[in-house]
């Protein structure tokens, strides 16, 4: 049974736990996932799991192909399927989380507020997870909030090979606050370009007001590089801002297009010429029309699933300079 393992799927983004199991040569594990009358998630696996490494492929966050899954489903089905993988005996369960949702909230940044990343690590935990495979962290400290090993991956070298192959001149990578500055500079460092930062402020949820634009933009083809875009008003705020400034052409890269609300028509009439995310999070093909692309996380979870899985380091694809 030595580094046997099995990759089963929730709902909220098959499409990407299918692309990982192709990239594994393997095919994913058979679960029933469906719901009862009331909204609560049931869970089965169809085929022993027992003695096995089991990874559980799900982002926290709305998704789904035959019916929308909203955060809160998308939780608790892979709380659910924690679970019932530790009550089949599997020996190891990995959570592969593509988008860590709550994990804005990593911090109290106001009296009588919750810490949800903490909270959400803490039912994780509980349900028994044995380690947790994320893609760009909030923040990276939201790693210390588990006791369980953490393998903290980044696609930053995606969005570099993706602008590289576009063979752009004058390039300068912008950061669009300060708390995304350290990501934004090792990007710089990937494609040997010029860093900017911004200066933002949030008087509420989802409304962002760029105050200041630290460094040289003007005539440069400007890429923004953010964690998360939801609402896309800090991202088009930010693309604004640039364009006020003199930059020549402006990009926006993102991990996770969580393109929430008015997102789709707010980047469609901003100032920004194509806007990269990952497919850490699904996006309806419907919406790929305009000035959204995707580009695929798939290989690299796949090489850390078959990494973990076997024993192998997982070290070097924490390196942004790393190269499938």
């Amino acid at each position: 049974m030595a580094n046997e393992f099995a990759v089963f799927s929730g709902r909220t983004n098959p499409e990407l736990a299918e692309a990982i199991a192709r990239e594994l040569g393997l095919e994913l594990g058979n679960i029933k996932l469906e719901g009862f009358a009331n909204g609560e998630v049931y869970a089965r696996f169809k085929e022993s799991v027992r003695g096995k490494h089991v990874f559980l492929i799900q982002s926290v966050a709305c998704g789904g192909l035959q019916e929308e899954i909203d955060v809160n489903d998308s939780l608790m089905e892979l709380l659910i399927m924690v679970d019932a993988a530790k009550r089949a005996s599997a020996d190891k369960i990995t959570a592969v989380i593509s988008h860590f949702g709550y994990s804005r909230q990593d911090k109290k940044s106001a009296a009588r507020e919750p810490i949800t990343a903490k909270l959400v690590a803490n039912l994780l935990t509980a349900a028994g997870i044995d380690s947790i495979i994320a893609v760009d962290l909030h923040q990276g400290q939201i790693q210390g909030f588990f006791d369980q090993p953490v393998n903290h991956l980044t696609a930053l070298p995606i969005f570099a090979n993706y602008f590289e192959q576009k063979h752009l001149q004058n390039i300068c990578i912008v950061s669009p606050d300060v708390g995304r500055a350290k990501a934004a500079k090792k990007l710089s460092d990937i494609m040997d370009a010029d860093l900017a930062i911004m200066a933002k402020s949030r008087p509420a949820h989802n409304v962002a007001e760029v105050s200041q634009v630290i460094g040289e933009v003007k005539g440069k083809v400007c890429i923004l590089n953010d964690d998360m875009i939801d609402t896309a008003g800090s991202i088009c705020a930010g693309a604004q801002a640039l364009a006020d400034a003199g930059a020549a052409e402006i990009y926006a890269c993102a991990t996770h297009g969580l393109l929430s609300g008015p997102a789709y028509e707010r980047l469609e009439n901003s100032v920004i010429k194509e806007v990269v995310v990952t497919d850490t999070v699904r996006v309806a093909p419907e919406r790929l029309t305009g000035k959204i692309r995707v580009a695929t996380i798939a290989p690299l979870l796949a090489q850390a699933i078959h990494n973990v899985a076997v024993g192998e380091s997982v070290s070097e694809l924490f390196d942004p300079d790393f190269q499938l």
